[in-house]
């Protein structure tokens, strides 16, 4: 009780005391602020690499550098509210790793506090910097291909089953950034003789929905596009899949492993990494818009031939050749 009430007091300022401190020796922490639009229990992993690219510029937390979390739990209407309270609190550095949405909303709510992102969209569309290599104002970070990736994984689909021609693309409705890359895959599917249909979810419940419609429709594959709301139920997405028959792709090894038929695009560790880095080099002194937006390079791909096998799909050998992993 007593090490919560300090933390209360405290909270306002410009730091934290260190755990097991007293309130004579005064030990103060930096604070990181991490805003997200989903929960913690499913980020379990990416922040375990956030912290990993911390240490490396010697910030562990708990003992030279404290994070205050705070998450919408999958309502980003909160996310407003949420930035506003790390702002009040005077946090050093503002973290959005992996979600567009609290990024957007860091920005709105300060011109001052330092903000790193990391977004599958493009920075400077999106109004979070004004060019990459140099961002200018208060905001810096990562990007990656994923939404860019949204018409190669599509081809992908269609080489793996190309006598299927009626597909199935799910979308987060809340995310705006994905407009131009759907209306590119639209553009592809329709060159390949595709039928794209587009369901949408933001909830547990419009998930299985979308699978319900997605049997119903008789389409022969799913096709997910990035979003923070699916990233963080990737492993869940795969299991899905899986349970209703329907060969899909998304982003990260795990939906494969989970029992998607592909992944391709970028990993977890790389971005979220790159973000921990940053914000230790925020606290080091170093200024955000000194600092080049940088862009998660590595790609991968990832076919499971035990699903292949359990949904009775070849995967062409040309296919298999190129995977940077194949499980079996």
């Amino acid at each position: 009780m007593r090490r919560r009430t300090v933390i209360k007091w405290l909270g306002g300022g410009l730091g934290l005391m260190a755990a097991g401190q007293t309130r004579g020796q005064r030990t103060i922490l930096p604070v990181i602020g991490l805003l997200h639009s989903e929960s913690s229990s499913l980020l379990t992993k990416p922040l375990e690499y956030f912290r990993l690219g911390l240490a490396e510029l010697g910030y562990r937390e708990g003992q030279n550098v404290a994070i205050e979390y705070r998450w919408a739990e999958g309502q980003n209407e909160v996310l407003t509210t949420l930035a506003a309270d790390l702002v009040q609190r005077n946090v050093k550095v503002i973290v959005t790793p992996g979600t567009t949405p609290a990024s957007l909303a860091a920005k709105a709510a300060t011109s001052t506090i330092p903000i790193i992102f990391f977004t599958a969209g493009d920075p400077v569309a999106l109004g979070l910097v004004k060019s990459l290599n140099s961002p200018g104002g208060n905001a810096t970070g990562v990007t990656s291909l994923g939404s860019e990736l949204l018409t190669k994984r599509l081809a992908l689909m269609h080489e793996l089953l190309p006598d299927v021609h009626a597909m199935c693309l799910l979308v987060n409705p809340a995310n705006t950034a994905l407009r131009k890359p759907v209306d590119e895959a639209m553009r592809v599917a329709a060159s390949l003789g595709v039928q794209l249909s587009v369901l949408t979810a933001s909830s547990q419940d419009d998930l299985s929905k979308a699978f319900s419609e997605i049997e119903r429709m008789r389409a022969g594959a799913l096709i997910i596009a990035i979003d923070p709301f699916f990233t963080s139920r990737r492993e869940l997405l795969g299991t899905m899949a899986l349970d209703h028959g329907v060969p899909a792709v998304y982003q990260y090894a795990d939906f494969a492993e989970a029992g998607g038929i592909i992944s391709y695009g970028g990993t977890v560790s790389e971005p979220y990494t790159i973000v921990g880095n940053y914000a230790g080099r925020i606290l080091n002194g170093e200024k955000p818009a000194s600092l080049p937006v940088q862009q998660a390079t590595a790609i991968e791909l990832v076919v499971n031939l035990k699903v292949a096998n359990r949904l009775a799909v070849t995967v062409p050998i040309a296919l298999l050749g190129r995977a940077d992993k194949v499980i079996e």
